[in-house]
């Protein structure tokens, strides 16, 4: 049975992923603060965390803050903070995905499946597929309906990179990092042309893309795993 652990002040919300998480096979363990939260880890061993960013005794990213030191765990923010700022700040901080509240279980429950596969080291996947989106990562091919598609260095980098967070949350400034360095010199504005490119090559409508979606003011997110 895989293990949760909830970091938040709400009983409600507590008791919510208790009884829904419980009935999907979690074994879900409380914790109302940030400070108890951090103590639980060792203790309970989960194989995922839910952090809320509204605690009593703390912040939430400071929790993350304090996991990043030493685990690699999972975390998957849920608050009711909805800014660009928030979230990017946080993903970049090292949370595998953000959801506000209200939030919808299924899609919660989806979410976690998508960071705990992730977060595995003993599976790497040689292929991604999304609808009739197949990327192949040791052919370094790309189809469209069995259709072969080609991409450019630069885009196939960027929908690889995509494809391997696929179904998370990708900042632009984890893309321009994980893809050029950190010494990179280019903008957002040049990322952007890139994904303009590649979406027409691998979508329908370009203008109303099915799998490369943008979160708004965060980054992107490619969908459909």
């Amino acid at each position: 049975m895989k293990r949760v652990l909830v970091i938040d002040d709400e009983p409600q919300i507590r008791r919510l992923l208790k009884i829904s998480l419980g009935a999907k096979g979690y074994d879900v363990h409380e914790a109302a603060t940030g400070y108890e939260g951090i103590q639980a880890i060792t203790g309970v061993r989960p194989d995922i965390i839910l952090l809320d960013l509204n605690l009593p005794d703390m912040e939430g990213a400071k929790v993350l803050a304090d996991i990043r030191t030493w685990s690699s765990l999972p975390v998957i923010i849920l608050s009711v903070r909805k800014t660009a700022g928030d979230i990017v700040a946080l993903l970049d901080a090292g949370a595998d995905d953000y959801l506000s509240k209200p939030f919808n279980v299924e899609e919660l429950l989806a979410r976690m499946n998508v960071a705990q596969r992730r977060s595995r080291p003993d599976i790497r996947e040689t292929s991604f597929c999304a609808g009739n989106l197949t990327v192949d990562f040791e052919e370094r091919a790309v189809s469209v309906e069995g259709r072969e598609v080609k991409l450019t260095p630069t885009e196939y980098s960027i929908l690889a990179f995509l494809a391997r967070n696929g179904g998370k949350i990708v900042t632009q400034s984890q893309l321009l990092r994980e893809l050029w360095g950190p010494a990179s010199d280019l903008d957002t504005g040049s990322l952007r042309v890139h994904i303009s490119s590649l979406r027409k090559k691998i979508e329908r409508e370009s203008s109303r893309p099915e799998y490369l979606v943008t979160e708004p003011g965060i980054g992107y997110r490619l969908c459909g795993k």
